[in-house]
């Protein structure tokens, strides 16, 4: 018996483009960003998910509604699955944040959150809570989906596979990438990150490749 999750970061918005810190400022995704979503959706369909989560922002939800037509699946939102709230940072650059708040930019360098921000226990509180929800609710051998942002998705891995709880440990996922988890009898394991669908498919079901060549 075997559970898999694929967590997927939502598609480009204007924001990314100009490396904005979004936090939960709901962003929609800009027109690149919605052709991702179409690409990500296309690429993970043939793997025939039985549930799609996705946080309640904006350009994770239009990311989600896309692999849900894809699909045949309704988007279930799952407010855990939110960016870090980044409190007043929110719409800056790191050199805007840099210039106007030199003190807390300091701080924050050092992993302590600055001012109206979640801390990262606060974060990986609520979105390890939902990976272990999601996967527990996965049908024996289902797949299942969430999007989600880039940020969190870090910080829940690394509390989740018990890392050193910095959001640094990791690179950042490229839009409309994707990381997999798979859970089975010898417990749960990181199979693959930052990759397109397509790739983490051949790493799921080694056989994958060739069943979709020979349709």
């Amino acid at each position: 018996m075997s559970r898999t999750l694929i967590l997927a970061r939502h598609g480009r918005t204007a924001w990314n483009h100009e490396l904005r810190l979004q936090g939960h400022a709901d962003v929609p995704l800009d027109d690149v960003g919605r052709a991702q979503a179409e690409e990500l959706a296309a690429g993970l369909a043939p793997l025939q998910p039985v549930r799609l989560w996705s946080s309640d922002l904006r350009r994770a939800h239009q990311t989600a509604a896309a692999i849900g037509a894809a699909c045949g699946l309704p988007v279930e939102s799952d407010p855990r699955l939110r960016e870090y709230d980044v409190g007043d940072r929110s719409g800056m650059t790191h050199a805007e944040f840099a210039d106007r708040f030199p003190a807390e930019y300091a701080a924050w360098r050092t992993g302590a959150a600055g001012p109206g921000e979640e801390t990262i226990e606060e974060v990986a509180a609520r979105t390890v809570a939902a990976l272990r929800d999601h996967l527990a609710e996965l049908p024996a051998d289902g797949v299942g989906v969430a999007v989600r942002h880039g940020t969190c998705l870090k910080t829940a891995l690394s509390a989740l596979l018990d890392w050193p709880a910095a959001p640094g440990n990791l690179a950042g996922l490229a839009n409309c990438s994707v990381a997999v988890l798979a859970e089975n009898d010898f417990g749960l394991r990181l199979v693959a990150y930052n990759v397109d669908p397509e790739a983490a498919a051949a790493l799921i079901a080694p056989d994958f490749a060739s069943q979709v060549a020979a349709r």
